[in-house]
């Protein structure tokens, strides 16, 4: 065995191998794989082998099309057979909110390159003559889909590894990680250590152990899993005699199951609630090909539906049931990408779908390991999109949650009910006396919007669909009332929304931001280093703010701050909440070590709330005898100001392109601060209002978001971002790369769309829509939804720079239908930002 090696990956299974695999194909063949037992004993072996192309998120519909498209030359490569069956996958939609997901699907699989076919119930039974087409309004086939043999797919990636100089270390257990002054890591096991530069863990049931050897929380526990094999039916072995083709995978995603045929009989895979995790502090040492006692009163609905859907399902026998361990995150996407803290400390871990994803993640974390960046957005599966509230209560209740809702529709607005509330600010209980509809981001609790005193939607309005997956609609309040149905199109809130809407444009508005990612940093290094780290100039008065992208070495945007200088050699910076963990370590890493800049998280230490609308400096007026002035308090500045009788930076920015000011204020003062505003405010029309109208107002501004419009896709000047990039200020890191790119030519323009025609279907565009011109696919749509300030439906997205100017038709699909969409100037609302600068 090897005494040191440049990476050591941690875990035999097929995310591990694929991981390994990957690094050898990238050129690094120094680089070991440790497994404890034999390779794919630990979930891998067990796994049903389904490679699903369906999925809503960007970066993992991106992982799981490459890994498609790798298994099929996988064979040709390696001469080992991996078993692909490319049957198709066959997806049921007996809902209208089931269709609307599908057609919302087949827009982003378009923009992403995955082919998708859209099927009759005639057309379902010419494919699958077993199956029964009652009460299906149609159905969606993935005709590169399929399922795949999971030992034999990681023997064959394990070939290929070795084949480029990789080794592999089985019935090698690791039993310490340490790291070195140096920064090298030093991986101990039962049979000698290995030094090397990077770890990454693919442990998948051993993932909280692995994370725990180097302080860690990972936020992964499994969760168990059932499916069911049936002994072979008459029927299908008579097809199977006369040589016709495998039916597919068949999934009823209105009843939660997934089936497919297997060895002459079929396989069954419901998706229950009430599925407990396992594992909760790891598996035993001793732990190999393990299987759970089965429970098949847990799963006595889905079978019901099955068959009644595959009444062949029902006429035989039961063969073989396995209830095996699947890894879990709260959101249910995998994790993949750097640790946090951790220099050279990589995870790949929390694969619910680890067949279909291994080939895809192992890419694309070897992309980030080798070259310092991946090449395709991986924000949905950053390790770092969750925080240190993640711990073992949280995840069990969240992640059992994740499994039971793996076939419910994906609703854009849905907000999930576990372990909620978690985090809350002081202001939470006032928001919700004045109706607050609360949604979740990175633990903290934050108002939608505001439901009426009493509001209230009957059954008849809800229309819950009586399947097994009809839950349409959010938690009910405390009184029981249901007060929002979700939707693929417009719902019950939209109305409530413009009414919000309009009264900030009219009156003046608050809104609680307290959940944005919040930090100082100081020193006698502070400006030069973020200087060399932001891609904008950092304002060199103090009271002055400006907003500040970090860009990626290769010119795409990584994060996004406020950059507030309070004063000599200290900054205030401000940033997504949803993002806090992943921003702060992207800071704390770029650090200099010579201890010249301090850095100090303070979100939790301090509130936001924000005060918008032409009324705002008249309430302020009335708590504060700070000059209000444009002369004295011009736009993008701030102070420290009294608002009667608490204190806060006032500083005269927001999202909503309206006057006003946000007051970031010590956390302990708030509910003073909330009630003196809201009382000041009577008299100007003041109401609350929340992210939705936020969102909406935004959409009006053209205001880009991270990881929509800004991502590490684009370049900062193909967002459209020019006004904050100064390449002519000295060296920052990504300005060499983004200065080739202008001079080259940029592959991508951003632009806002008005798009027509929408009123009668109440459908706007949301994000990951594809875009054309003249019937070519030129772009796709990045946010999307109701201007209620202009009337009219807005898109912004990213084209070809060829159909970006002004004026240019293009057609938008939205939910299947084609509209049209014109591209329009930068902020519809208020071009020229006089409200903001009033």
């Amino acid at each position: 065995m090897k005494t040191s090696a440049r990476v050591v990956v941690i875990g035999g299974g097929v995310v591990g191998v694929g991981t390994l695999y990957h690094l050898a194909k990238k050129g690094w063949s120094d680089v070991v794989l440790v497994e404890r037992k034999e390779l794919t004993s630990g979930s891998t072996w067990h796994a049903a082998g389904l490679l699903p192309l369906f999925n809503l998120s960007y970066s993992v519909g991106q992982i799981h099309k490459y890994s498609v498209n790798l298994y099929n030359s996988l064979e040709a490569e390696t001469g080992q057979n991996v078993g692909f069956k490319k049957c198709s996958n066959i997806r049921l939609a007996r809902t209208r909110d089931r269709w609307d997901e599908f057609m919302y699907y087949a827009g982003v699989a378009e923009t992403i390159g995955v082919k998708v076919n859209l099927l009759t119930p005639s057309q379902l039974k010419d494919i699958w003559p077993l199956c029964e087409t009652d009460g299906l309004l149609g159905a969606i086939q993935h005709p590169d889909d399929g399922y795949i043999q999971p030992a034999d797919l990681t023997q064959a990636m394990a070939k290929g590894a070795r084949a480029r100089g990789a080794e592999i270390y089985r019935n090698t257990t690791v039993i310490g990680i340490e790291q070195k002054a140096n920064g090298e890591w030093l991986v101990k096991t039962d049979r000698g250590d290995i030094a090397c530069e990077h770890v990454v863990s693919a442990s998948g049931n051993f993932a909280r152990k692995t994370g725990a050897m180097v302080s860690l929380d990972i936020p992964v526990i499994p969760v168990e899993h059932q499916y069911i094999v049936t002994e072979p039916h008459p029927l299908i072995k008579e097809r199977q005699a006369k040589g016709l083709p495998e039916m597919g995978v068949l999934r009823e995603a209105d009843s939660s199951w997934y089936m497919r045929e297997e060895n002459g009989g079929l396989l069954l895979g419901p998706y229950e609630h009430g599925a407990p995790c396992c594992y909760m502090d790891g598996p035993s040492e001793q732990s190999e090909y393990e299987l759970f006692q089965e429970d098949l009163d847990r799963l006595a609905p889905h079978i019901e539906t099955a068959i009644a859907r595959v009444p062949a399902f029902g006429e035989v026998g039961i063969k073989k049931v396995y209830n095996g361990a699947i890894a879990y995150t709260p959101d249910g996407s995998p994790i993949i990408g750097p640790a946090w803290g951790l220099k050279n400390f990589w995870l790949n871990e929390g694969h619910s779908f680890g067949v279909t994803a291994a080939g895809g993640a192992g890419w694309q974390l070897a992309e980030w390991i080798v070259e310092g960046e991946p090449s395709i957005d991986m924000m949905g599966v950053d390790p770092r999109r969750f925080g240190p509230y993640a711990t073992r209560g949280y995840l069990k209740r969240k992640n059992e949650e994740a499994y039971s809702n793996v076939f419910t529709p994906h609703y854009p607005d849905e907000e999930r009910a576990a372990a909620r509330p978690l985090k809350r600010t002081p202001c939470y209980d006032r928001m919700k006396d004045l109706g607050a509809v609360f949604g979740s981001v990175y633990g903290w609790e934050r108002p939608g919007w505001f439901a009426p005193k009493g509001y209230a939607l009957s059954k008849a309005e809800l229309a819950s669909p009586d399947v097994l997956t009809g839950h349409n609609h959010a938690p009910p309040t405390e009184d029981g009332r249901i007060v929002e149905k979700w939707s693929f199109r417009r719902s019950n809130y939209f109305n409530f929304v413009g009414e919000e809407c309009r009264n900030v444009m009219s009156n003046v508005g608050l809104q609680d931001m307290s959940a944005f990612a919040k930090c100082f940093v100081t020193g006698p290094g502070a400006e030069a280093w973020l200087d060399s780290i932001l891609a904008n100039k950092i304002p060199k008065k103090v009271g002055r703010l400006a907003l500040c992208h970090m860009l990626t070495p290769r010119g795409g945007v990584r994060a996004e701050f406020t950059v507030y200088k309070a004063r000599e050699q200290g900054y205030y910076l401000v940033s997504a909440g949803a993002f806090e963990r992943h921003d702060h370590d992207y800071l704390r890493k770029a650090l200099p070590a010579d201890g010249s800049v301090r850095f100090e998280p303070i979100t939790s230490q301090w509130g936001v709330l924000v005060l918008a609308g032409p009324n705002s400096r008249k309430v302020l007026h009335k708590l504060t005898d700070a000059d209000l002035s444009n002369a004295a308090f011009p736009w993008l500045s701030g102070r420290q100001i009294s608002v009667g009788t608490t204190t806060a930076f006032a500083m005269r920015v927001n999202f909503v392109g309206e006057l006003g000011w946000e007051f970031h204020h010590p956390i302990e003062q708030q509910v003073a601060l909330f009630d003196q505003l809201m009382a000041a405010g009577q008299e100007f029309g003041i109401r609350p209002y929340g992210i939705k109208t936020m969102s909406s107002l935004s959409i009006e501004k053209s205001y880009r978001l991270v990881p929509r419009e800004l991502s590490i896709e684009y370049s900062a000047y193909e967002s459209g971002l020019d006004r904050f990039v100064h390449p002519n200020k000295g060296q920052f890191v990504g300005r060499d790369a983004l200065v080739a790119g202008r001079e080259k030519g940029l592959a991508w323009n951003f632009v806002t769309m008005e798009v027509h025609g929408v009123k009668d279907t109440d459908s706007d565009a949301r994000g990951s829509e594809p875009l054309y011109a003249k019937g070519k696919l030129v772009g796709r749509a990045t946010n999307g939804g109701f201007g209620f300030r202009v009337n009219k439906s807005l898109a912004l997205g990213m084209v070809k720079p060829e159909v970006s100017a002004i004026g240019t038709e293009l057609e938008i699909k939205i939910l299947g239908e084609m509209f049209k969409a014109t591209v329009i100037p930068e902020s519809p609302y208020d071009p020229e930002n006089a409200t903001l600068r009033a």
